[in-house]
């Protein structure tokens, strides 16, 4: 099976989940955050840089449980909503 390109729509949208996982992970150690989620300190550096736009739901929904974010927080970030989590760039 071929994997479509993603869209610039979908592209930004990556980016912004990065930017708010980068923002939530603060001052802890990426490899730390990594570890706690059960992914490689690759895979997290791939999603917050956006190198990596649409991770799988369950990375996701590790990475939420390692650094105590809602999901729904993440989800706004995919659609570009406001978050409540302050200005995330």
């Amino acid at each position: 099976m071929v994997r479509q390109p993603l869209t610039p729509e979908q592209i930004e949208a990556g980016k912004r989940l990065g930017a708010l996982l980068r923002h939530a992970r603060a001052g802890r150690d990426l490899a730390e955050v990594a570890h706690a989620a059960g992914v490689s300190p690759e895979t997290l550096r791939k999603i917050e840089t956006g190198r990596l736009p649409s991770p799988g739901f369950g990375t996701i929904v590790r990475l939420c449980e390692a650094l105590d974010l809602p999901v729904q927080d993440l989800a706004a970030a995919w659609r570009g909503a406001p978050l409540s989590l302050g200005a995330v760039s």
